[in-house]
């Protein structure tokens, strides 16, 4: 059992390293993540208010993690592209071929892509950490001023960051399921890009605040992006951790569907 694991893990790591477009969607990542959460802090400035008031800071973790709203859609592209591509090439019959447990094969892919897209995440994150840090000090925001630069040693920052890796990792688990139920690739992102991003425009329609916050709590992008958050946890419409535990729930979801799409429907 150990030794047709390994060789599904290596085969699906081989897939995936061999693929040009892995090494174009992890850049993205990178570069999306980081660039636009420099474009958030580089102009920003304190704001001139009495600071004794917490409603007058600024989130600054969470403007600095601003990126991952963007970054996250190469994620899904990755993500949805290890799974469609090989279906819509008709590759999935030799796939099979060579490794018939179905599950096995599954479960290689899905370590393979979350080990990944983790890996590069906290490349991303710790980009915009740093970025921050360089821009918001140019800004005004220092020691002498009243602010302490952005560090992992604050508990709700290292939670923050560490959250923020760990969402875009459940992400590719739920674009990658999604890919075996759909087998096609425009489908598949179009859906699960809807998924993350149609919650928040649909808020601003609704004008009932009880529904608005009900379809924060079960949206899996606003909900999971609560992790972000180290200031005013009480005005959020969920908990961090709670929000992120809404994510894992789609991802857990969205990973039985492709076992069973994978266990019972013909390649």
């Amino acid at each position: 059992m150990m030794r047709h694991t390994g060789r599904a893990l290596q085969a699906e790591w081989t897939k995936l390293r061999t693929v040009p477009s892995t090494g174009w969607t992890l850049i993205a990542l990178v570069v999306l993540t980081t660039a636009l959460g420099a474009l958030v802090t580089w102009d920003l400035a304190p704001p001139i208010c009495d600071r004794s008031d917490p409603a007058c800071d600024f989130d600054l973790t969470r403007l600095s993690l601003a990126g991952v709203y963007a970054g996250q859609a190469a994620v899904v592209v990755l993500a949805v592209l290890a799974v469609t591509a090989e279906y819509e090439t008709g590759m999935i019959r030799t796939t099979l071929a060579a490794c018939p447990r179905r599950l096995t094969f599954l479960t290689a892919k899905a370590v393979v892509l979350a080990s990944v897209v983790l890996l590069v995440s906290v490349v991303s994150v710790l980009g915009s950490l740093v970025t921050a840090r360089i821009l918001l000090g140019r800004g005004g925001f220092t020691v002498a001023a009243g602010y302490h630069p952005i560090s992992l040693a604050a508990g709700p920052t290292l939670r923050a960051y560490g959250g923020t890796v760990l969402y875009l990792g459940l992400v590719a688990i739920i674009a990658l399921g999604i890919g075996f139920v759909v087998r096609h690739t425009g489908g598949t992102v179009t859906l699960v890009l809807g998924l993350l991003y149609l919650a928040p425009v649909i808020t601003i329609a609704v004008s009932d605040p009880r529904w608005r916050e009900w379809i924060d709590q079960v949206s899996p992008m606003t909900a999971g992006l609560a992790v972000q958050a180290t200031l005013r946890l009480d005005g959020l419409p969920i908990s961090p951790w709670r929000g992120l535990g809404v994510v894992a729930l789609y991802a857990a979801a969205s990973t039985a569907a492709a076992a069973l799409a994978v266990r019972f429907r013909d390649a």
